[in-house]
């Protein structure tokens, strides 16, 4: 069994003000986005995009907040926050849920580019290609947090986790960090020059989020306010992601023809 670090999650204490390892990698992730986004746009030459990509950052950036934390309010522990209404703006301890904060940027984005006439599938074709770096992040920060991790076992790389009992347990944010963030960024980004059809993008990673994530939830440890929740052996990340896969093979179909790419450009052709 490996020894746990036990990193302090605050880098620095400014009087009432703390900076935490956790919040320091959400903004390294928006910056990653920032310029990954920006080098994609003038890869692709997309001058409407170009023209309002800094607005449309500001209106994903609170969506993503604002549905990864009514996502996990209203998915993972509702009984909780009806009974303590206030702690849902309590975003600093902790509870964002990741498909909460993709409807929530999905949303706002469709509803940005119907208002100002964009193509909404090559805008999310651009903009989910960062999305991977960011949760590889999140997870490293997961880990030095000691939360969201993994089920008891007895491979060699185990540890034990404060917060978990001396039990050593599968570092599964680890696992995250590397099939979520690096090794789908990898597949995003080798495939970005390769998938000529709109939405192409978003729904391969929809499905390779959705897989990665399903199988890897069989080494976290379950949500223990949920439990297992799918026939006594299914998580509710499971149950979400495999909603995901579905809904990506169902886009890449659609985005194939041509009547549903008019649609969604909303050119009206």
């Amino acid at each position: 069994m490996l020894n746990y670090p036990d990193i302090d999650p605050i880098i620095l204490r400014l009087g009432p003000f703390k900076i935490r390892w956790y919040g320091l990698m959400y903004v390294l992730g928006f910056i990653a986005a920032w310029f990954v986004v920006r080098r994609e746009i003038g890869r692709r030459r997309f001058a409407a995009l170009a023209a309002r990509w800094e607005d449309l950052n500001g209106i994903l950036l609170l969506a993503l907040i604002l549905g990864g934390r009514l996502g996990y309010v209203c998915i993972y522990n509702p009984g909780w926050y009806l009974a303590h209404p206030l702690d849902v703006l309590r975003i600093w301890q902790g509870g964002m849920s990741f498909h909460g904060a993709l409807v929530g940027v999905l949303l706002a984005g469709a509803v940005y580019c119907r208002r100002h006439r964009l193509p909404f599938l090559q805008v999310a074709d651009v903009y989910v290609l960062p999305v991977p770096i960011g949760l590889g992040l999140g997870r490293l920060g997961n880990f030095i947090n000691g939360e969201l991790y993994g089920r008891i076992t007895d491979v060699p790389w185990a540890m034990a986790f404060p917060a978990g009992g001396p039990a050593p347990r599968h570092p599964s944010q680890l696992y995250e960090a590397v099939g979520e963030g690096l090794a789908l960024f990898c597949l995003l980004w080798f495939a970005r020059r390769r998938i000529a059809r709109a939405g192409g993008l978003l729904a391969l990673f929809l499905i390779g989020y959705g897989m990665i994530r399903f199988g890897l939830e069989f080494f976290r440890e379950p949500d223990p306010q949920l439990g297992l929740v799918v026939a006594g052996v299914g998580t509710m990340g499971q149950l979400l992601s495999a909603g995901m896969v579905v809904a990506g093979a169902a886009l890449w179909r659609l985005a194939g023809r041509r009547d549903f790419l008019d649609k969604s450009t909303g050119t009206g052709k």
